[in-house]
């Protein structure tokens, strides 16, 4: 798998006009760095955008190694003189070592939801977003066992509705820190590749890593 860090100027109007407040055209723009015809799930390409005080980062990971040379440059941070690390800046997961047991810090952004029955036998029903937190903390425990690993402790921090008016989908999000413990390392492997939970289209579901 490769990552991606991405330095987004925050102080560009286009960025925050053009892209932040349109969820899809971000999805467009990380698509942007694939050859035409990859598919987001095909080459499991999943994004987040991390947004501090001063600064707005842009991870995408994926199957194959991006090319960015297409992006607009009106989205970047001129390279800096003092970071030896370029911008982007791509490289190759190694990855920790991902053995039963382990624990690991992470992070994720998620689209908590859950279908409604329909009434209508095996029909499913409409798809609902969860707003309580008991609610969205038994979401993430249960996609914690179908994807390999318990929670030691969770963070849960609401970020609002995201709303693209172009496509009229309106997600709300939440952002998940906190510390795991692998259960099944085959399929914690494969949530970390493939992602956690719907939305992944507009930056949900990249789950991310480091030692605990």
């Amino acid at each position: 798998m490769y990552l991606s860090r991405l330095l987004l100027n925050n102080r560009s109007r286009y960025l925050w006009r053009s892209v932040i407040e349109q969820p899809y055209k971000l999805h467009q723009i990380v698509m942007s760095g694939f050859p035409d015809g990859v598919k987001r799930a095909d080459a499991n390409v999943l994004h987040r955008l991390d947004m501090a005080d001063t600064a707005v980062t842009l991870l995408v990971q994926s199957d194959i190694q991006p090319d960015w040379s297409r992006l607009d440059e009106r989205l970047l941070l001129p390279a800096s003189p003092f970071d030896p690390v370029p911008n982007p800046a791509v490289k190759k997961i190694n990855g920790l070592p991902l053995d039963n047991g382990r624990i690991l810090r992470f992070r994720l952004r998620a689209n908590p939801t859950k279908r409604l029955s329909s009434g209508k036998g095996n029909k499913p029903g409409k798809r609902v977003q969860l707003f309580h937190e008991e609610e969205q903390l038994a979401w993430l425990k249960k996609r914690a066992a179908a994807n390999g690993f318990s929670l030691i402790d969770v963070q849960i921090i609401p970020e609002g509705n995201q709303t693209d008016r172009r496509k009229r989908l309106t997600i709300y999000t939440v952002q998940y820190d906190g510390r795991l413990q692998i259960t099944d390392a085959d399929k914690f492997r494969e949530a970390l590749q493939k992602g956690i939970g719907p939305a992944k289209a507009f930056g949900c579901g990249l789950l991310s890593i480091a030692p605990g």
